[in-house]
């Protein structure tokens, strides 16, 4: 579980440089890093490259969490045309 977070916030803080102007502060950062690992493992899976160790969950991890929120950001600019 702590671990989870941990990765989660790690996951989190990545993605929130990456996507730079997308974050959701802290506590969001870390809910977004841990969907963000479950949606990454699921399309890793997917084509066939199930991550493995401590980096694969990371780079799964990190891809789901860009993914997640770009769709938000989206989802977010849309309501507000």
């Amino acid at each position: 579980m702590i671990s989870t977070i941990i990765l989660g916030a790690l996951v989190g803080f990545l993605t929130g440089h990456i996507m730079r102007g997308e974050g959701f502060g802290a506590i969001g950062n870390i809910v977004l890093g841990i969907f963000g690992g479950i949606v990454g493992r699921f399309l890793f899976g997917m084509i066939g490259l199930g991550p493995t160790g401590l980096i694969g969950d990371i780079i799964a991890g990190v891809v789901g969490a860009v993914i997640l929120v770009y769709v938000f950001g989206e989802t977010r600019r849309r309501r507000h045309r």
